[in-house]
């Protein structure tokens, strides 16, 4: 049933509007449609019957065949009336119905006959209908009155024509690519929209020819096109050209004349379309963007809102590349944070955000300070993300921006906006270490009064992980001890757990965080009075000021060292009785495969979501997996898991894809197979590796999968030994081989006799980033200084011809497998020149920093400065050794 167009208000009962279509039905409508049958047709009364039968069909109701024929040979009646509106609204219908085959037929005549009528109204809205509800037969009759019809006099025919050729080039390609001279006359008319709809069509007539669309653009680009919609179109086929066109060197590109002399057009569609396809332009150069953004500041101060936003949104996406072109309007944004448009608001304070400098910071967070309270949740989570970029990119003013965030975490604010509040200091007490212990007091005191029983946990749980590591973790005991109190059970449990946390890791803190917990024994929540019982019998019942071990530690707070699926299935397995539940007999293998579901691209997790800094567990269990197997448990700490690498394409008879495990002196190879055939069981199974052409790795261990069901992935090992220390690299072959049995699919039962056979992987490479771990710094500048200068090794490389500087960047990038740092990944469009900061961890647990310059030598080769500094001088001669061999 339909709404009210209007929400009906208790104070104005007399004068509440309301939908004329509420409370109509399907039933009584086609009942009403039996006025189409009357000898004495009523032309306003048939065009309501109508109106209610399309307000029908466009809210999804249904027409069984049968209703939707009755409804369509009713409506043809009406082709006898004269009347003008109600023959329009018989068209509207048609087209809507969408007859069937035989059913055209029936209107077919009199359609015609309007497409040749002497009445304008009659001709255009026939071609409409016919074009939609023909077929290619019947479109070969009709398609000298359609070429006529695209040159007629009559701007209404012609457009007509035209938008039907746009929709019939879908389906009847070859039949419209023949209008091709009539269309190419349309382009010249002097009607707007014929114009824009003719060029519209030339366009796709032409657009797999590229050299067709080129002489297209060429000859329109000199000044024929009058039509403020039709020019807009052809800024935008310009910009096709422009971005297909192998020449992109700045004095040389073509068209880019034309687009910055509608930049002066009358129209202002023109001008912002010219402005927006200018800053689109690839490796634009800030002598190109000077021009569009002095229209797009003219912009900022227009009367119209729709101009304001159109602008602020353009200068706010070059702000992400080009953010010094932008600084010059910076005023004229400024004045926009009190625009009455929260959108338009919004964007102008972000854009300011990324465009700012250091100085500007403090004016900035003032003006915001008195916008936040303005608009809505959604564009504040936009603000606080811009600010938490602005904290990473001036740390010094980590200070007053922590303010800023802690003062808006207090307001009223829904729990998204809360969230990204949080997570934003998260982010900058883990990246900025000056801020850790003031953000973690805003963090302290937020959950004071924090609504939310999400966020009161996970701020909790990142108290006991950082606030142990402060100068003074005495301060934040009260503010957890507090949440015991007043809070819900969740609450009180997570309070519980990080007081605990505390008192593991702080010695001189035992005593007090015993006293707390006793009185936790009294809580009316089990789930609280449990963890306070575990965590006083664990810890030592007494309370003395003694160390707590490092077992207890990791028994406590450390990663379950058995994956939670195998402990699952063996908990639902148990049945009780006398012996209590061993978790010893808990499979430690990994029935799943970590690591191997590929994750969808997007953002990487941030603030609460993102894992603690260190190790990720993934790694954790892989360590634990392979201490847990005899044949590799000497070879001592594993530094480095790499992604699963897949050995086999999708949907084969069986998936394996492999892990590599790095030892200081030793690599092993975990195959996570997967059998995908129903009625196999494979047996013995394991991967033959052929290390010919990695002459400085031994195979010492090999561990085999001995059964394989379907769709139960399982693990293979096999262990190499390499020179201790060294970045050993070579290349593997890896054939799959396995006994083979034949399943019964009635019982499940496997043969008893099976066949030996095998199964060809791809190849597997050990390169020089597997022996190196990402690790970020926050302060590259001072880390580097930090760093011993006789360490420092420096030389220059030729990298040949690439196709890009980015490209180039990227390449080295991925050999070091290093982290980029402060975003020196990015190279600028058009740049000829960069410096990218990279950090890491070098096999043997070596600190590595890396500066690398690169510049354009001639016109594609590149030329790269490497310097690094590590912990180990014999560390730098080995990353320039791998640059020089890659």
């Amino acid at each position: 049933m339909a709404q009210p167009l209007v929400k009906k208000d208790d104070d104005r009962d007399d004068e509440a509007d309301y939908s004329p279509f509420m409370g109509i039905e399907k039933g009584a409508v086609l009942q009403e449609a039996r006025v189409f049958n009357d000898p004495q047709l009523d032309p306003r009364r048939c065009s309501q019957v109508i109106t209610k039968l399309l307000y029908l069909l466009n809210q999804g109701e249904t027409f069984t065949k049968v209703e939707a024929t009755e409804v369509f040979f009713a409506v043809t009646k009406l082709f006898q009336s004269k009347d003008i509106g109600l023959r329009r609204m018989v068209y509207v219908m048609i087209k809507e119905l969408s007859p069937s085959a035989d059913e055209v037929i029936i209107v077919t005549s009199s359609l015609m006959k309007d497409m040749t009528s002497k009445t304008d109204m009659y001709r255009a809205n026939a071609i409409r209908v016919l074009c939609r509800i023909t077929d290619g037969t019947l479109l070969t009759q009709i398609e000298r009155y359609l070429k006529q019809a695209i040159v007629d006099k009559n701007p209404v025919v012609a457009s007509a024509a035209l938008v039907s050729g746009i929709h019939l080039l879908q389906t009847n390609p070859e039949i419209v690519k023949r209008w091709s001279n009539e269309v190419q006359e349309a382009v010249q008319s002097r009607a707007a929209l014929v114009q824009f709809h003719a060029l519209a069509l030339l366009h796709q007539i032409r657009q797999n020819d590229r050299l067709a669309v080129n002489k297209l653009v060429s000859s329109l680009t000199k000044g024929s096109v009058r039509s403020p919609l039709a020019q807009c179109l052809l800024i935008r086929y310009t910009s096709q050209v422009i971005r297909e066109s192998a020449n992109t060197q700045a004095g040389d590109r073509p068209f880019y004349d034309f687009l910055e002399g509608c930049l002066r057009h009358k129209a202002e569609m023109v001008i912002f379309e010219a402005a927006r396809a200018i800053t689109e332009l690839n490796g634009v150069t800030s002598r190109e963007l000077t021009p569009a953004i002095t229209v797009l500041q003219l912009f900022l101060s227009s009367s119209k809102p729709v101009l304001r936003f159109a602008a602020v949104r353009t200068l706010n996406k070059v702000a992400m590349t080009h953010p010094m072109a932008v600084t010059n309007c910076n005023i004229d944004m400024e004045s926009l944070i009190s625009d009455q448009n929260r959108s338009i608001a919004t964007l102008a304070i972000t854009t300011l955000l990324k465009t700012g400098n250091e100085s500007s910071v403090d004016r900035l967070m003032k003006q915001i300070t008195n916008f936040m309270s303005d608009i809505a949740d959604e564009f504040k989570i936009v603000v606080v993300d811009a600010i938490r970029s602005l904290c990473l990119k001036f740390p010094l003013k980590h200070r007053s921006l922590m303010n800023f965030l802690s003062n808006i975490l207090r307001e009223e604010g829904g729990f998204e906006y809360k969230k990204a509040i949080v997570d934003s200091i998260v982010i900058l007490i883990r990246d900025i270490p000056e801020a850790k212990e003031s953000g973690l007091l805003h963090l302290c005191e937020f959950i004071e009064d924090c609504e939310f029983t999400y966020l009161s946990t996970q701020i909790l749980h990142f108290l006991g992980i950082e606030g142990p590591k402060t100068s003074d973790p005495n301060k934040y005991i009260r503010y957890i001890y507090n949440r015991v109190h007043l809070e819900n059970a969740t609450v009180r449990a997570a309070a519980v757990s990080t007081l605990a946390k505390f008192g593991a890791m702080v010695d001189t803190l035992k005593p007090r965080i015993f006293v707390l917990l006793r009185r936790c024994l009294f809580d009316n929540d089990d789930e609280v009075r449990d963890r306070a019982t575990l965590y006083l019998n664990t810890l030592g019942g007494d309370g003395t000021v003694v160390q707590t071990g490092d077992d207890v530690k990791e028994f406590l707070f450390g990663s379950l060292d058995i994956p939670l699926v195998n402990l699952e299935n063996s908990l639902k397995n148990y049945e009780p009785s006398e012996e209590s539940f061993d978790i010893n007999s808990v499979p430690r293998e990994v029935k799943t495969q970590p690591l191997a579901e590929k994750k969808a691209p997007g953002k990487k997790p941030t603030g609460l979501g993102a894992p603690p800094a260190g190790p990720p567990s993934t790694v954790d269990a892989y360590d634990k997996l392979l201490s847990s197997i005899p044949e590799f448990a000497n070879f001592g700490k594993l530094f480095k898991s790499s992604a699963p690498v897949e050995l086999t394409e999708a949907e084969t008879e069986y998936a394996v894809n492999v892990v590599k495990h790095i030892f200081d002196g030793h690599v092993v190879f975990q195959y996570n197979c997967t059998n995908t055939i129903p009625e196999q069981l494979l047996e013995n199974v394991i991967v033959i590796v052929d290390a010919s052409e990695a002459e400085e790795f031994s195979e010492v261990a090999s561990k085999p999968l001995r059964s394989l069901p379907y769709d139960s992935p399982g693990q293979t090992f096999v262990a190499f030994e390499k020179p201790e220390g060294i970045p050993a690299v070579g290349k593997f072959s890896n054939m799959l081989r396995f006994i083979v049995k034949e399943v019964d699919p009635s019982t499940g039962e496997a043969e008893d006799d099976g066949v030996e056979d095998e199964y060809q992987l791809e190849e597997l490479e050990v390169v020089a980033a597997d022996y190196m771990l990402k690790v970020g710094v926050s302060n590259f500048r001072n880390a580097w200084e930090s760093m011993d200068a006789d360490c420092e090794r420096v030389d220059e490389y030729g990298l040949g011809p690439r196709e890009s500087l980015a490209e180039a960047v990227n390449a080295v990038i991925d050999l070091l497998g290093m982290q980029p740092c402060e975003g020196t990944e990015v190279v600028p469009n058009n740049s000829r020149s960069h410096t990218c900061l990279l950090s890491g961890v070098y096999i043997g647990n070596v600190k590595v920093l890396v500066r690398l310059q690169f510049g354009l030598d001639g016109p594609k080769d590149v030329a790269m400065k490497l310097a690094v500094r590590s912990e180990d001088e014999a560390v730098s001669d080995a990353i320039h050794e791998i640059v020089a061999s890659g």
